[in-house]
């Protein structure tokens, strides 16, 4: 609910919504409301038994169940003057003797009575205050109920603010409200479910007409959560104080209490006192800057507001800059927990105050929240692993689903716009130490999220998901920063040199957390193409991504992790790993023409080999479009060393791709590499003339071998290939594909493969290559084509009915008996074959 709008009936329950704190609970200890409402005619049983208790004098276990059943029906119960002439007249009976449970429940339906009367009863207040202060003077020492002190300070609140309400008897609620604050507050170190309760009677307090115990209600909020014995702070808390005083600000603007302002602004922004909670102030000061910022301040000058907004923005850097100071290295999670819940609260505030002035401690503050707070990866990564190297240890892994489910996580959305905004308008340094921060942390993240994946999958995966969904939005905070910067230092306004070493950092993290990318993320795609726009324009940035992706070593032994040496490691199975490989195999294809061929030679190679034969079929075919683009690309100085590379290359990926094939290597990519090899290599490259020979005696072992006993293989070329029919299919596109030195080998190696074949498969083979060099329009080599296609069809049809071996025997004698001719000459050809 927005302070703009219609305020809070019951401000204990607006406090409660915007904070996250939920609805009242049932507990012993607290007033009983529920969600349920009693019907009409229960509620007028209900004042009934209570006016026939008045009248007999006797209060029976009846009239608590019907102090019960009125109080249950808050929200839909109106308390009129004769009602609340009769509750208070059963509370000062001096014959009637009531049960300690029974007093907050008349409280509770007196504090109804004054919240829903337009204009309650001057003289009715006064008989009530007088009960009240009766009632703790001597019913309250005796039975010390957090529940009637909590529902005290409610209605002492609630009355101190009634308009119709006297001045004398404004100043004895709140002395009176004083009295039990300092007296009795450690009811609450028990009770935080009273929290929002006692706020809220703070609250009434805080925005009564008169101006007296202003500052000692206000010490007392920001004060009480450091007292011993005191209540513990947590993040609701801070949140109920910020909406506390966006509330209270709101109001005293509106009915201009320009005095109670200044006297807020003095004790709380403007003067640093000791015993104040630091998270508490922060909340203070942020209430101020939300109340500010909405058009409900009218009240108040624009000299007033723009002091406010300057005193409260000063305040909460105050508390930054020292938090900083004293957590320089907030990169450990070993904060202490005052410090932790102060980073959070920090975070929060700023996020639900909307626009603040950009200063740097407020930045740096952030950036420590969202890396040990909000995406606290690193501390609970400790905490899940610490049993499987201590075993006396128990592990904290309910600590993971909490945090999922904690106020702090669920604003990671808002903190992080807070936050690229304050970027952008804080000084260089500033940024430069925060994007490092960013950075690192994806390092780190990825070493050893590795760590916690080999460890915890297929044994606790529902931790490991818990983790991986936090992981998953830390990754969406990266993106959204990176875009950031990426906008802010990729222009004409930074050095080349800072643009090249902003570009390489990000490419860095973003591999280092790709393993979390779970969705398109359009964000992700714009970082992307404009840091590899800036990185093709170096070779130094092209070197520097290139060197840092993991060595081959690093890649096959796993990490260095002194419980994880009794595991075997196996690479196939890090996931972590291979994601981040596979994000080097898509990104460094675009910048591949700047890289010297060494350095793909030494760096890139071995992994590109290695991961040709992961299981996962995206990440060869990523394999085989790198190999693809390097043999496509040039590189003018070092022309000659790139083209032996390429040849030497070459060899290696035949083996390595055939070998593996059909099980892991995809057609598809190892197909793309043959064309890029036969076409960028040099004419009559012998590395050429190898890849054939391979490529056909794969074929002849996959048809000949492996599918002689099927018999039907052959009956449909086009559809679902098998394996070997699908290499024949690629020697046949090599026709039109390879130079005019290379082709008659590979014309005369796919003469004797095809002349083994049974007859359905010649006769297929034929009719496919018939097609080919009929819709051929190459005028150089279609007639070489055309006369070579006639002398294998006559060969396979002379041939047809002598046995395999015999067919072999005589084409092998047919093929080689001379020669190789001239090329230019169709009836050497002719006799070749």
């Amino acid at each position: 609910m927005a302070a703009k709008s219609a305020p809070p009936l019951f401000l204990e329950d607006w406090l409660r919504s915007v904070s996250g704190g939920g609805s009242s609970r049932n507990t012993s200890a607290a007033v009983s409301r529920n969600s349920s409402t009693s019907s009409a005619r229960a509620i007028i049983q209900a004042w009934a038994e209570l006016r026939d208790c008045l009248q007999h004098q006797s209060f029976q276990s009846r009239h608590l169940q019907s102090l019960k059943t009125l109080a249950n029906s808050q929200t839909s119960l109106h308390v009129a003057e004769p009602q609340a002439k009769l509750l208070l007249s059963i509370l000062s009976s001096p014959d009637l003797s009531l049960p300690p449970q029974s007093y907050p429940l008349f409280l509770r339906l007196l504090y109804i009575w004054v919240r829903k009367s337009a204009r309650p009863n001057s003289g009715l207040i006064d008989s009530a205050v007088e009960v009240l202060s009766n009632l703790f003077s001597t019913q309250y020492v005796s039975n010390k109920s957090p529940a009637l002190f909590s529902e005290g300070v409610l209605l002492l609140g609630a009355f101190s603010l009634a308009h119709s309400a006297s001045e004398s008897s404004k100043k004895d609620c709140l002395g009176l409200l004083c009295r039990l604050l300092a007296e009795d507050y450690q009811v609450l170190g028990s009770f935080g479910e009273l929290i929002p309760d006692l706020l809220a009677g703070i609250g009434y307090a805080l925005s009564s007409s008169v101006n007296v115990h202003f500052v000692t209600v206000l010490d007392f909020v920001l004060s009480v959560w450091g007292k011993e014995s005191g209540p513990p702070g947590s993040v609701c808390h801070g949140l109920m104080i910020l909406h506390l005083m966006e509330w209270v600000m709101s109001g005293l603007s509106s009915f201009r209490s320009v005095e109670k302002v200044d006297t807020f602004s003095r004790e709380v922004l403007e003067t640093d006192k000791a015993n104040y909670v630091p998270f508490a102030v922060v909340m203070a000061a942020a209430g101020v800057l939300r109340a500010l910022s909405r058009s409900i301040v009218s009240g108040l000058g624009m000299d007033t507001i723009s002091r406010l907004r300057r005193s409260a923005e000063d305040r909460i850097e105050s508390v930054a800059r020292e938090l900083v100071s004293r957590t320089i290295e907030f990169a450990s999670s070993d904060n202490d927990l005052a410090d932790n819940l102060l980073l959070q609260c920090v975070s929060i505030a700023l996020a639900r105050t909307g626009a603040v002035s950009a200063r740097a401690p407020l930045l740096i503050c952030l950036a420590s929240a969202l890396l040990t707070e909000i995406f606290p990866l690193r501390r609970l990564y400790m905490k899940v692993l610490k049993p499987m190297h201590d075993s006396s240890a128990v592990p904290r892994i309910n600590e993971v689903r909490e945090h999922l489910e904690s106020l702090a996580f669920k604003e990671a959305g808002a903190i992080t716009g807070v936050f690229c905004n304050l970027y952008v308008s804080v000084d260089e340094q500033s940024q430069h130490m925060v994007e490092n921060l960013l950075w690192d942390y994806c390092q780190q993240i990825y070493m050893e999220h590795r760590q916690v994946a080999l460890v915890l999958r297929g044994k606790e995966d529902e931790v490991l998901g818990d983790l991986e969904k936090i992981a998953e939005s830390a990754f969406l905070m990266v993106v959204l920063f990176a875009l950031t910067v990426t906008k802010h230092k990729l222009n004409s306004k930074f050095t080349q040199e800072t643009q090249m070493d902003t570009s390489v950092r990000i490419l860095i993290s973003f591999s280092c957390l790709e393993y979390f990318r779970r969705i398109r993320l359009p964000e992700y795609m714009d970082t992307i193409r404009g840091i590899v726009v800036s990185v093709q324009e170096s070779d130094s940035a092209c070197v520097s991504f290139v060197r840092s992706m993991p060595t081959y070593g690093d890649l096959t032994n796993g990490p260095e992790f002194s419980f994880l040496r009794k595991m075997e490691y196996v690479w196939t199975k890090d996931e972590v790993q291979t994601a981040r490989v596979l994000f080097y195999l898509r990104v460094i294809p675009t910048c591949i023409a700047r890289l010297p061929s060494p350095v793909f030679g030494d760096v890139v190679a071995p992994t590109m080999f290695l991961y040709m034969g992961h299981p996962n079929g995206k990440v060869p075919r990523a394999s085989h479009s790198m190999f693809s683009a390097f043999i496509s690309s040039g590189k003018d100085s070092d022309q000659d060393e790139r083209e032996l590379l390429k040849e030497k290359l070459v060899f290696y990926y035949m083996q390595r791709s055939l070998q593996e094939y059909p099980k892991i290597t995809p057609f598809e990519g190892m197909a793309s590499g043959v064309a890029a090899l036969v076409r960028h290599l040099p004419a009559g490259s012998p590395a050429i003339f190898y890849c054939i020979h391979c490529l056909v005696e794969k074929a002849k072992r996959l048809c000949i071998e492996d599918f002689a006993h099927q018999a039907d293989m052959w009956k449909n070329w086009q559809g679902e290939s098998e394996p070997g029919k699908k290499i024949l299919d690629l020697l046949l596109r090599l026709i039109s594909l390879v130079d005019i030195q290379v082709l008659p080998d590979l014309m005369k190696q796919l003469a004797q493969l095809i002349a083994q074949l049974p007859k359905d498969g010649q006769n297929m083979i034929l009719n496919e290559l018939y097609s080919q060099v009929a819709e051929s329009d190459d005028v150089t080599r279609k007639p070489t084509l055309v006369s070579w296609l006639q002398s294998l069809s006559y060969l396979c049809f002379q041939e047809t009915s002598g046995s395999a071996a015999s067919r072999k025997v005589v084409t092998e004698a047919k093929i080689t008996s001379k020669q190789t001719p001239d090329l230019s000459h169709e009836t050497s050809l002719n006799a070749r074959l």
